[in-house]
């Protein structure tokens, strides 16, 4: 089962945000892990809720995704996220896809 790390993120210094993403982006490249999402364009349909970003990350499992978010490496890029942005994370589970197509054709 794939795992989703999704995450509501403001910028508020770019110049850190870009030396954020310079390291961890290939990190999280290593680890499996790929952009489904990225983007500072969202429609609020329900609610009042109007992120600044969202990005959605999908690893391989959500083990993928624990080992990578716990790994060395990147715990210590968190400091420079830190002073980067602000922002709230969740990590999910997916559907397989044998349950995605089981569930689409019922």
């Amino acid at each position: 089962m794939p795992g989703y790390m999704i995450f509501e993120i403001e910028i508020t210094d770019q110049t850190a945000w870009e030396e954020y993403r310079a390291v961890a982006a290939p990190l999280m490249a290593d680890a499996g892990g790929r952009f489904l999402v990225n983007s500072a364009n969202a429609e609020p349909l329900e609610g009042n809720w109007i992120p600044p970003m969202i990005s959605v990350v999908e690893f391989p499992s959500i083990e993928a995704a624990r080992e990578f978010y716990d790994s060395p490496a990147y715990q210590a890029t968190l400091a420079l996220r830190g002073r980067a942005s602000r922002g709230r994370g969740i990590l999910v589970g997916g559907l397989t896809p044998s349950v995605v197509a089981k569930e689409t054709t019922t």
